[in-house]
């Protein structure tokens, strides 16, 4: 924040330029979808900043990183493995993406 600035005169000056900043209450849980993963905020901080009727959100917090199992990956650990396409994209999660693991692991 800024130096030597009262908090309640802060909030005032953001309201009259039609800021406002509050949190989320209670997050349990925050998860973030790319293709090839996810990140997963378990108990995270999300403040809401609105101005002018947009809104952004901030997360604060240590993902969970997860990668997903490309098609290709799953085809080649069901093909090694003779298991099906959803058991080997389940071992790849399991195994971080790992083929090598995901085929000891289903293998087993």
């Amino acid at each position: 924040m800024m130096p030597n600035v009262d908090p309640r005169q802060l909030k005032k000056m953001m309201q009259r330029m039609g800021m406002s900043v509050e949190e989320i209450e209670n997050v349990e849980e925050v998860v973030i979808k790319t293709p090839d993963r996810e990140y997963i905020f378990r108990d995270a901080e999300v403040t809401v900043m609105n101005v002018k009727g947009q809104k952004t959100y901030q997360i604060s917090g240590k993902p969970e990183i997860v990668e997903k199992a490309s098609e290709e990956d799953a085809k080649l650990v069901a093909e090694k493995t003779g298991k099906s396409i959803e058991e080997a994209k389940k071992a790849l999660e399991e195994a971080n993406g790992d083929i090598a693991q995901a085929i000891i692991n289903l293998s087993s």
